[in-house]
């Protein structure tokens, strides 16, 4: 998975590694602009149920709702706006995984991924329903129809795939040098990482 962006000269960058079903993957995104110290690549990867905690699948309700709970308060310490989840959870990311690699390939992978994580979490709109998604893509400038083509063309398919390979869980955030750090708290041990070195 490149890390880098241009040309093969390019300075190695972090990345972020998020699927839009998982709100640890939105907790992430609304705060590692500022927490980590330089600029890092988001990177879509579609890791399916088995990769985001709230599709693991849960032994009771309780369980359930503990997790719902956890990710609320979360969400409220760090001042977001509070969560509204979506009807359908988990809700299948694939189309929405596609349509984010399409639009890092347009140079909007932030602005179209956190208008979809805000989409999902804070709007409680299933992102398995192509029509958020289509609003997520006009709330970066991309054309509903451009978006449609793009997220179904074979190299956007292949780019996700090759993202993808290897990533069983997110977030991520993977240093140049390989160290990676998974869960909701990566970006400030990346970045504690980054200092110590």
């Amino acid at each position: 998975m490149p890390l880098t962006v241009g040309s093969s000269t390019a300075e190695p960058r972090p990345a972020f590694l998020f699927d839009l079903a998982s709100p640890d993957c939105w907790l992430v995104a609304e705060r590692i602009l500022q927490v980590m110290p330089v600029a890092t690549e988001w990177v879509p990867v579609h890791v399916g149920p088995a990769g985001t905690q709230e599709t693991e699948g849960f032994r009771c309700a309780a369980e359930e709702r503990i997790w719902r709970s956890r990710v609320e308060q979360r969400a409220a310490a760090l001042e977001l706006q509070p969560v509204r989840w979506p009807a359908e959870l988990p809700f299948d990311s694939a189309f929405a995984m596609r349509a984010a690699t399409y639009a890092r390939s347009t140079g909007r992978t932030v602005a179209f991924a956190l208008a979809a994580f805000r989409q999902a979490w804070c709007g409680g709109r299933s992102l398995g329903d192509v029509d958020s998604v289509l609003l997520a893509g006009a709330a970066c400038e991309l054309h509903p129809r451009a978006l449609l083509k793009g997220a179904d063309l074979r190299t956007t398919r292949e780019a996700l795939e090759r993202a993808s390979a290897g990533v069983d869980a997110v977030p991520v955030v993977a240093l140049p040098g390989g160290e990676r750090f998974v869960g909701e708290d990566a970006p400030e041990r990346a970045a504690r990482a980054m200092a110590a070195a």
